[in-house]
This record gives structure tokens, sequence and C-alpha cells, in this order.
């Protein structure tokens, strides 16, 4: 198989294999191998022509005709399955394609078929649409169906087929409007479920190796532990936890998950330790199974896109009773089906459907992933944001300022022991001890026994016989009442000032104490007075650090109300003391600590470097680490609900001044039809226009 360039220009090629080179699932094959193997930002196929469109970086040129030569190669080609990007742009095509045809098809009959085969064929389309009427009013309701029957029919009564055809062509241009609406939801929502987990820990022959999620097959056992979403369907094959499975089944609370028990991809442990056999590869988990029936999911729907729907429903007696009305006047057929080819229904159901569905598309451009469109709407009119301090008001990458062993103890080891303990948990100060040690070269053997972590406490273990407690002074001190001394108080009066500190204690004796850099972000200050600026009243932050230290935050970051020292616990108790008071409130956090302030918020958003769990509870996730994205994200959901606003009073000016032209005689019905479908593709090609200018993106 050979190739030929038939376009080039820097940083985009595209080359033709021929005809019947490839078929779909071998291009979709193509297609992976150039954007995994030669970095393609993009791989387009045509199984018909064999053709490749490829983007690619600037340097990459070289790189991606390698990879071609290279397929040209190969004995048998690779298949594989698109991605959602993919499926969007097939279904894009298919929509314009289907709009084409079926247009198209409407004019051709118009100029090449007599005129007694047009009418035996409208008549036959017309009986579609008029069960589908008799059927609702046989069931008891007056809805879009009986309106669309009655226009329809009504044409036919007064012999005016051309415009029962023409009122049929737009009807079907405004379904196909509506099935490629429903697709761009499904995949829209695939995306936000999209796990994103590139490496997971593999046990084979007894120890643990993280290697990349994409070399997992069926069969091998990966090791999950507290805090970490599964990222494959399987059963446990060691071990037990609580697993939260509330992306599954909407249950809010965990369940016991042991030997011989199935797990799903998307669950998360909150306690425990999991070995699990794989079971299913990524493509194919029960998470992306069911990622198509979510779009039905009301508990995802903003309530003004569910209120859209009942008003449109409720608007069709009052349009069948206009024209009742106008009949009974006027005594004139052709005002009254004037009046009857005018709906305001089918404008607001998909006008506001389609603009939530934009918004959360533009979210995702502006690295946000947002799991429905009524989190949108909470974020509009949230009055109070309340933000977790570590992690997501300081540096997302914390460093360890300094090591102090304590007597018997040196510096290395307590290092060495705590980035051992520490690797397994998800937090961005456990991160900073392991960054460390690898910094310093210290390898660490897993000699300690099984970890148990305690959430926004610590960590407990087993190393050489002796227990092994790392953490907060709470967990270690108050909790499991290790001792203190005087002269070891006195050490952490004087050398922690300023710092977050972790403690280890072996042996029921303090051992350690790692003093944790955690400088605040340089454009959090900035992101919170534009967050003031756009309507947001009360800025809080929340920090397990001490009144000193949450003090000296608050002052460079220009916050005034902020609670320290604060346990997960206490954390979610604020969040639903200012919901008691009546402020719609956003939480924003990072870790395993965060989740119950995160779940008890009116709307959640988990940072970039966050814990698994903390991003998959919460309803927003930020894949960019730059706080500037909640600014975008206020002023994006504000930006919805004027649009959606604004649609609903065009949608209801418009279409009564449709109304009383028809009343007046002023429009007949064809162009009322006409106009009427006319308003509506244009209110839903508005929706779909981008709700904030283009901006220069930060990094």
């Amino acid at each position: 198989m050979n190739y030929q360039i038939i376009h080039d220009r820097p940083g985009r090629v595209r080359v033709r294999f021929g005809p019947n080179s490839f078929n779909r699932e071998e291009g979709y094959g193509i297609a992976a191998l150039l954007t995994q193997k030669a970095d393609a930002i993009q791989a387009e196929t045509s199984p018909i022509n064999g053709s490749v469109l490829i983007y690619y970086p600037k340097s990459g040129r070289r790189k991606i005709l390698m990879t071609l030569d290279h397929i040209c190669t190969l004995p048998t080609l690779p298949k594989g399955k698109p991605d959602d990007s993919v499926k969007l742009r097939e279904a894009s095509n298919e929509f314009q394609d289907q709009l084409i045809a079926h247009v198209g098809r409407h004019f051709l009959r118009k100029l090449l078929f007599p005129a007694p085969v047009r009418t035996a064929l409208i008549l036959f389309r017309a009986a579609r649409y008029i069960k589908d009427g008799l059927e609702a009013l046989l069931d008891g309701h007056l809805n879009v169906a009986v309106l669309d029957a009655a226009s329809i029919g009504t044409s036919l009564i007064q012999r005016s087929y051309s415009t029962a055809a023409s009122i049929m062509m737009l009807l079907g241009v405004s379904e196909l409007l509506e099935d490629y609406t429903r697709k761009k939801t499904r995949l829209a929502l695939s995306q936000s479920l999209a796990l994103n987990i590139d490496r997971v820990w593999l046990v084979k022959d007894g120890q643990e190796k993280s290697v990349p999620i994409s070399t997992i097959q069926p069969g091998d056992e990966i090791c999950v532990r507290s805090g970490s979403v599964i990222p494959l369907d399987g059963e446990v094959t060691n071990g037990e936890a609580m697993v939260n499975e509330s992306s599954m089944t909407g249950e809010p609370l965990a369940v016991l998950r042991s030997v011989d028990s199935s797990v799903y991809a998307g669950t998360v442990v909150e306690e425990g330790t999991l070995c699990i056999r794989v079971r299913t590869l990524v493509n194919d988990t029960r998470l992306t199974k069911i990622a198509s029936m979510i779009d039905t999911s009301e508990t995802l729907k903003a309530s003004v896109q569910s209120h859209a729907e009942r008003l449109a429903d409720r608007i069709v007696p009052f349009s069948l009773l206009s024209s009742l009305v106008t009949l009974a006047v006027t005594r004139n057929p052709v005002k009254a089906s004037s009046v009857l080819m005018v709906d305001y229904s089918c404008a607001l159901k998909l006008s506001t459907p389609i603009c939530v569905i934009s918004a959360m598309h533009e979210a995702a451009n502006h690295n946000m992933m947002v799991k429905g469109g009524k989190f949108l709407e909470t974020f509009s009119r949230t009055d109070t944001i309340v933000f977790d301090k570590t992690g997501t008001l300081t540096d997302a990458c914390p460093q360890v300022a300094k090591v102090i062993p304590m007597e018997g103890y040196e510096r290395q080891e307590i290092l060495r022991i705590a980035a051992c303990l520490e690797e397994h948990f998800p937090h961005s100060m456990a991160k900073a001890i392991v960054r460390q040690a690898e910094l310093e070269h210290l390898a660490h053997r897993e000699e300690h026994a099984e970890v148990k972590y305690v959430v926004a406490h610590g960590i407990a273990s087993t190393l050489y016989g002796e227990q092994v407690l790392i953490g907060s002074a709470h967990f270690v001190f108050d909790d499991e009442q290790i001792p203190l001394s005087e002269s070891e108080q006195k050490i952490i009066d004087t050398e922690t000032n300023g710092y977050s500190t972790i403690f280890l204690a072996i042996g029921n004796k303090l051992a350690g104490i790692i003093c944790i850099e955690d400088p605040i972000r340089p454009e959090a200050r900035e992101v919170i007075q534009a967050l003031k600026d756009l309507g947001i009243r009360h800025v809080m932050m929340l920090t397990g650090d001490s009144e000193h230290a949450a003090i000296a935050a608050c002052r460079l970051l220009g916050i005034t109300e902020y609670r320290s020292q604060v346990l997960p616990e206490d954390k979610a108790s604020i969040i639903q003391e200012l919901k008691a008071k009546g402020h719609t409130v956003v939480m924003t956090g990072d870790g395993i600590n965060d989740s119950p302030a995160l779940s008890a918020a009116d709307a959640s958003v988990a940072m970039k470097d966050g814990s698994d769990i903390a991003r998959e509870v919460a309803d927003i996730a930020l894949l960019s680490k730059d706080l500037h994205r909640l600014v975008i994200l206020r002023r994006l959901s504000m930006a919805l609900m004027s649009r959606i606003h604004q649609n609903y009073r065009f949608i209801l000016g418009f279409n009564t001044s449709l109304i009383a032209g028809g009343i007046l005689g002023l429009l007949g019905p064809a162009s009322s039809a006409l106009l009427h479908n006319l308003s509506t593709m244009a209110v839903s090609i508005y929706s779909m226009k981008p709700f904030l200018p283009n901006e220069p993106e930060r990094e």
C-alpha cells in the first residue's frame, strides 16, 4: 500500500492511499497510530477515497511521514474505535448530509413529479403526523404532536397540498436538528464522564508497579487504595473496601466490596484497599455503556431547561384555542389556519437545551468539565464561594522546606519512610514529600504493612513490627495519643512557624517533622477580586492550618472571612450553615478531605491536580491549573442564563406577532409556517454562538 501527498502546508497535510485501501475501523486504527506514535494533534480518515487529513505540531512533519511509511509496510492494518471527538465530527457530517437530502427531496418532488403523484406522496407522509396526533389525543395529551396534526390536517382539508408539504418539510428539519442536538448532548456527557486516568498500580509476583493504563490486559491484577477511582471493571481478588458507586447507581452511601465482588470503572474507593482482576478494557467499561442513557436524566438538566419543556407543552392548548376563536369570530378558515401554523413550543424546546449544550462545550474549550446544565445555572446565581486553602488557593506544587529528625533518627530516613507511606495517596502534600524523596534519590522499598488512610488526618501502618503514623498534629497527638515532650514542643514552636507540618511517629514516639512550603497562587488575589466584581458577595477560606497561617494567607488574598484548624466534617457543616442562611454556595477544593464539603455545596469545583474522589464528587472539574477558569465559568454561566431569557422574549414576541398577522389576514398559512420554522432555526443557530469573546488562553 502506498500514499500520495495531496495537500501540504505547515501543521497540516492530506495524503491519499486510494479507494478501498482501508475500511472505517481500519481508518480509526490509522488515526490512533498517528496520534499515539507520531504525536499528531488530530487525524481524520475517509474510507471512501482512502484519504487521511493530519494536523501536527510545527516540528512534527518528519515523524508523521515516517509513521505513514511504517503503516504502508504493515501486513494488516490495525482496527480501532472512534473517540468522542470523532463521533461528534461524524454526527455533524451526518446531520449536514441528512439536511441537504431532506430539503433536496422536497424541491425535487416539486420539479420531477406530476401533481397527482405529488398529492399521493403528501397524503402518505401526512398520515404519520395525523396518526401521532390522534394517539396523543386518545391518551389525553394536548401536545406538539396534536398541533402538528391539526396544522397539516387543516391544510389538507382546504386542499392546500403545497402548504402541507412545506409544513412537513420544515417539521422534518426540526426533527433532524433535535436528533443532532440529542447526539451532541450524549457525546458531551460521555466526555464529561471520561476518567482520564493515565497510570495504574499493576500487581505482579506480589509486587506493585506503576504502569500506563493502556498496557493493562484482561486478567491483569491492579491495586486501588483509599481515595482513588477504580479505573476498569473487574472482580475483587483480595482485600475489602467501602466503595462509592454513586456514578453508577446514584446512591450516595458507600457499599462494602470484598473478594469475588464485581466493581466498576468510575466508582471510588472511600476506605480500604482492593486488588482487582481486570475484566474489561478502557473503552468497554460499564461507565462508557451507560453514558448514552445519561442525557435523559432529569437530575442533570438545568431547571430552566425543564421549565422550557413544561412551558412549551402548556402553550399548545393556547395555540389551538387561538385558532378556534379566530375561526369562530372571523368565519375565515384561512385566518384560523394561519394561526394554527404558529407554535411556540418548538423553539422553546430546542433553543434552551442547545444553549446549555453550547455552554458546556465552550466550558470544555476553556479547560473546564461541567457534568450537567444545572451546575452552570447554579454557578450563575451563586452569591457565596468557599475555597479550601491547600492546593486550591495555594500553589498546586507545594515543596518540602525542611525535614526535622527527632533524637535517634536521620533526616534521610524520615523522608524515605514518609515518601514510602505517602506515595499511594493523591494529595498535594503527599506528592510534595514523594517528589522530594525522588529529587534526593532516596529509593524506598515497601517494607511496611498494608496502609490505612484516615480521611483528613493521616496514614497508619506497621514497619518492622512497630506502629507508624504520619499526618496532622491532631491525628498524631490528639487522636493517636503520641506523647510530646517539652523539648519536642519547643522545636515545633521555633522551627515550624509559617509552614504546614506533617508529623511522623514510629513506635509510639515522634520520629520527625516535615515542613511544607505552600505558596499562594500568583493569580489567586486577582481571581477573588474578579469574582467579587461579578456579583459573588461572600468569599470564605477554609484551612486546617493554624490561626496565624490562616490570617497571613487571607491578608495576601484579600479575604475577610475564614475558618482555621478545620476538619472535614467541619467543612461540610460550614457549607450547610451557609445554605441554611439562604446563600447559594459553591465549594472549591482538591483533596480527599474536601469531598464531604464538595458533596454538601449547591455546586462544587475540583482542581486539576485534585484527588480522584474530589474530581468524582465535584460537579465541575477544572482541567487547567489556572484559577482564572473560575472567572470564565462565572461569566459563561451568566451569559448562558442571559441568552436563554433573551431567547424566551424573542420567541414569545415574534410568534405572537405571527398570530396577530394571521388574524388580521396579513399572513397566509404557508407564510406563517415558513416564518415560524425559519425563526425556530434562527434561534437554534443563534443559541450555538459562542457566549464569550475570543481571548488568548492562559497557560
